[in-house]
């Protein structure tokens, strides 16, 4: 993977502001270690970081070739995981390559089909292509929203990054954030609105959607989105089915001229991962699978089951990397080094965040970076099968609201008086939810359960399942590393869509449908495991590292979070008896340790960015 920036003015001489373009791009340096390139031309400048996964001469940028008469420049920031078919196709109709690359491939395609090119890509993606003859630039995200790409537009200029922090790198960009900047913070949460970049005028480009720039035009539009018919494959073709796809996906994401493993955390999802790329190592003679698993110092003693996490990871890692043979690497987190890398966490992804999940996986990924530099993760099955409890609950069904949003005016109590009046956070959620709701595909003839699951399914593709590839990109690439995701594969997410809930919650368990596909590639008892989320840490020296962390910042009286937060609120929660406290309201978003790490990163974040807020 990589890291991408670039700039479109077509008042000043950007051939003279190569230290602007290098500044943006040096914010990048953790995405790309490998290598970097800058283009510039009089309105344009694109700039590149580069990690080396596929042909390391081949593959430089930017990019440039010359089709017919005109040359076309790329940033490229992805992996296609379609490369043979799409270089067999595109050799048929005259293309010839300089290169193993899939940069190439994806500029040829731009050459080919113009703003179709996405359409014939299949992987994970964040580009920008300049055509010299045409004088445009063109932006692209793949279907999921797997690679990030923002962007904003300020008196005629573009400047688009990978990370936020690429475009406040920018003289021109100061990181302003107005009464809706700071609801999609403090009331949505990790959860942000599709589109939205949190600083004012800033965007994102949304999943599945492209952007073309003239000096007299500006288009966004979609090249893909969920489509609801009729699913029309009794079930035991649709278990073949979604085995197939699987599998497919698994394989072609294995491909890399690198090291590569797997994420295991002995759960469904990562061993049906896991197992698939250890049988495929195995009859593609590339030996033994490499293996990697995260827990927390003193877990063994301080692990309490609940609704959310019913039991530990670390006996069920040991069953699975025996019974796939694998080179296993297990990796225990301080809890010291956990609170101290809450600030890294937030630096990597521009803006507070899941806090120590956010922060464990960050130190979880740097290890892994000593070892391999890829790895497969099995992030979003919960949000294509349907395995959340929110999805069989009947509260959480029938709430009116996102189902991680249920209780939020609890979780926006600590909040100033003043700071509440401004983001109206619940008016503001409930407002975001309609939107949402506005744009389900509906399947005309659903009703009932079923319509109102697919509605749940929407809300989960579309609006939590960005959180969790937000977290897995910022936190991986902050150490070089590449994550992928063949649970995001469009193929499967398209097919898994349509399948009737009857069938998705098979035998009445989560995830059913996908435990019966995965029958006879997993051991039986890794196959009906209860689900169990990313682990957390259970010991109680990290509750008193933040606890005692929020209330030194809230000592301060000029500390920016006190803008924000109702400090006798704060200082009364804190000073009582949290063995007592439940937060039920946050389920498996947030408990207490992680609401003081939310108030610590929330003060970082205003004071490294030096966040203005504006009206």
């Amino acid at each position: 993977m990589c890291g991408i920036s670039g700039w479109l003015d077509w008042e000043r001489d950007l051939s003279l502001r190569r230290d602007w373009l290098e500044k943006m791009n040096q914010t990048l340096i953790p995405r790309g270690p490998d290598a970097e390139g800058i283009w510039l031309s009089p309105c344009t400048g694109l700039a590149h970081r580069r990690l080396i996964v596929i042909d390391p001469e081949g593959g430089v940028q930017p990019m440039i070739r010359r089709y017919g008469d005109r040359n076309l420049v790329i940033t490229y920031n992805g992996e296609l995981y379609n490369m043979d078919e799409l270089s067999r196709e595109l050799t048929v109709r005259g293309h010839t390559f300089q290169s193993r690359s899939d940069t190439e491939l994806v500029l040829a395609s731009y050459a080919q089909w113009g703003t179709d090119a996405p359409a014939h890509l299949n992987g994970i993606f964040a580009f920008a292509i300049w055509d010299e003859r045409e004088q445009s630039l063109f932006l692209a995200r793949d279907r999921i929203g797997v690679k990030p790409l923002f962007y904003t537009i300020r008196k005629g200029s573009v400047f688009f990054g990978s990370e936020l922090k690429s475009l406040l790198a920018h003289a021109d960009i100061t990181a302003e954030v107005d009464a809706e900047g700071l609801a999609e913070v403090l009331a949505m949460g990790p959860s942000r609105t599709p589109g939205h970049g949190v600083f004012k005028g800033v965007k994102e480009l949304r999943p599945g959607h492209w952007m073309k720039v003239t000096r007299h035009s500006q288009r966004v539009e979609a090249y893909w989105q969920l489509e609801s018919r009729p699913h029309t494959d009794d079930l035991p073709t649709t278990i073949e089915r979604v085995r197939q796809l699987f599998t497919d996906a698994v394989e072609r994401q294995l491909v890399s001229d690198v090291a590569i493993g797997t994420m295991l955390s002995g759960g469904l999802d990562s061993s049906a991962i896991s197992a698939c790329a250890a049988r495929y190592f195995r009859n593609t003679g590339k030996g033994a699978l490499s293996t990697f698993s995260v827990d927390y110092d003193g877990n063994d003693r301080y692990f309490q089951p609940n609704e959310f996490q019913p039991n530990a990871d670390a006996p069920w890692v040991k069953r699975m990397s025996q019974a796939i043979d694998s080179n296993h690497y297990p990796i225990v987190i301080d809890n010291a080094e956990l609170a101290e890398s809450l600030s890294h966490a937030l630096l990597a992804r521009d803006l507070p965040g899941m806090t120590d999940v956010d922060a464990s996986l960050l130190l979880f990924c740097r290890e892994i970076k000593k070892h391999a530099t890829v790895v497969l993760s099995g992030e979003c099955a919960d949000e294509v099968f349907g395995g959340y409890p929110w999805f069989h609950r009947e509260e959480m069904i029938q709430a009116d609201t996102f189902p991680w949003s249920r209780h939020i005016h609890e979780r926006v109590s600590f909040l100033a008086p003043e700071i509440r009046g401004a983001i109206r956070p619940q008016e503001y959620v409930q407002d975001r939810y309609c939107e949402a709701m506005a744009e389900v595909p509906r399947l005309e003839g659903e009703e009932g359960l079923e319509a109102r699951i697919r509605e749940i399914f929407y809300l989960n593709l579309t609006r939590w399942m960005p959180t969790l590839l937000d977290r897995k990109d910022r936190m991986s690439m902050a150490v070089g590393l590449e994550v992928r995701v063949p649970f995001c594969d469009h193929h499967l997410v398209e097919y898994v869509w349509n399948i009737p809930w009857s069938m998705k919650r098979l035998n009445g368990r989560e995830k059913g449908l996908f435990r019966e596909a995965m029958k006879g590639i997993l051991p039986d008892d890794v196959l009906f495991r209860k689900k169990s989320p990313y682990p957390k840490t259970h010991n109680p020296a990290y509750l008193q590292a933040v606890k005692e962390q929020a209330l030194h910042i809230l000592d301060d009286p000029n500390a920016p979070v006190c803008q924000l937060l109702d400090r006798d609120a704060v200082r009364s929660f804190a000073t009582g008896d949290l063995t007592q406290v439940n937060l039920p309201w946050f389920g498996q978003l947030m408990n207490v340790p992680q609401l003081f790490a939310h108030w610590i990163q929330l003060d970082q974040w205003m004071r490294d960015y030096r966040v203005r807020l504006v009206d």
